[in-house]
């Protein structure tokens, strides 16, 4: 089975490699597609386009079984901005799988940055003071203390996406 991933970001490609690795019959192909919404999702639904649209650009370019998008988003509640994860799970014949994991409120100063136009991953190098903070432990990493990083946190949103696969199979 053939798995195209949405995406180059190496803590995005090594969620789904960690989910499926496995199973030695899997081949990955990574593909840098458009999410197709803005540089900075600042909604559910946005960031759910996004993670859809990675999925789907990623099948077609790839020719693969299924096609996996994840994607980084903000989202307000309550009149709290919350870091937000979302994936989808694009099969052959247009089935569409979605889910969701970790949410947290970020803090004012990050929020106040989001709001005046800047996208998540330079604002968290420039707070966390590293490079390409996006693609090892993400801004989650940096505001749980490393508990959870932004691999762990969409492994389990990948395998929200398997599961719903698998059980629809049965």
């Amino acid at each position: 089975m053939k798995v195209c991933i949405g995406t180059n970001n190496k803590a995005k490609v090594k969620a789904v490699k960690n989910c499926l690795e496995k199973d030695m019959t899997i081949e990955f192909a990574t593909f840098n597609v458009s999410s197709g919404v803005s540089e900075q999702p600042f909604s559910d639904e946005e960031t759910i386009k996004g993670a859809i649209n990675r999925a789907k650009a990623a099948l077609q370019e790839g020719a693969g079984e299924i096609g996996i998008g994840l994607e980084g988003g903000v989202h307000r509640t309550n009149g709290i901005l919350f870091l937000t994860n979302w994936g989808a799970l694009v099969g052959r014949d247009g089935t569409t799988y979605i889910a969701s994991g970790a949410r947290i409120p970020l803090p004012k100063e990050i929020e106040t940055k989001l709001v005046a136009g800047r996208e998540l991953g330079p604002v968290m190098d420039e707070y966390a003071q590293k490079e390409n903070v996006r693609s090892t432990e993400g801004a989650i990493g940096i505001f749980t203390n490393g508990r959870i990083n932004r691999t762990a946190m969409f492994e389990h949103v990948v395998e929200l996406l398997l599961g719903q696969l698998e059980y629809q199979g049965k």
